[in-house]
């Protein structure tokens, strides 16, 4: 492919650069398909596409300073229970994408993600996705009542709600 359709990535350093946020728009974490996300014809396996929206997620948190480590150490876990996921065009070995994370909105514990994963010019949809995560206890394992104090301050800032 050449590179006008298929353009380089950033290398892995300037991650840290492209992690401005602004409320209300979209978290935008770059890809490229490599062999071990596709089957033998080449197309990318239905799972590496879950595995990019979650890196898209915690990415987007990471940039808000939410760690997902230090979640974790303050007990709770974020695991998903719905998932809903829309498969508009293949991706195939070699292609970039660009993976597209919002958080729609909070409810309680319950928080809803907006994806979708287009061509790095916008010009092709290959996926668009809902993911509904909900805040447990990590030692309990039941849902927490409600977040701690200090993530929802930073979730109020994904959904613009500050």
């Amino acid at each position: 492919m050449s590179e006008e359709r298929n353009p380089q990535l950033p290398p892995t350093t300037a991650i840290q650069n492209l992690l401005q946020l602004t409320p209300g728009y979209w978290f935008e974490y770059p890809v490229r398909v490599q062999p071990h996300h596709t089957d033998y014809g080449g197309v990318v396996w239905h799972g590496s596409y879950l595995a990019w929206l979650e890196e898209a997620r915690v990415e987007c948190l990471r940039s808000i300073g939410v760690d997902f480590a230090d979640l974790v150490a303050l007990g709770c876990d974020l695991p998903v229970v719905e998932l809903s996921i829309r498969y508009h065009r293949p991706l195939r070995l070699g292609m970039t994408a660009v993976v597209k994370a919002k958080m729609a909105e909070v409810d309680g514990v319950r928080l809803n993600w907006d994806n979708q994963i287009q061509s790095l010019d916008g010009e092709e949809l290959y996926v668009t996705a809902r993911v509904t995560l909900v805040a447990v206890d990590r030692e309990k394992g039941k849902i927490l009542r409600q977040l701690p104090p200090a993530v929802q301050t930073a979730f109020a800032k994904l959904t613009g709600k500050v």
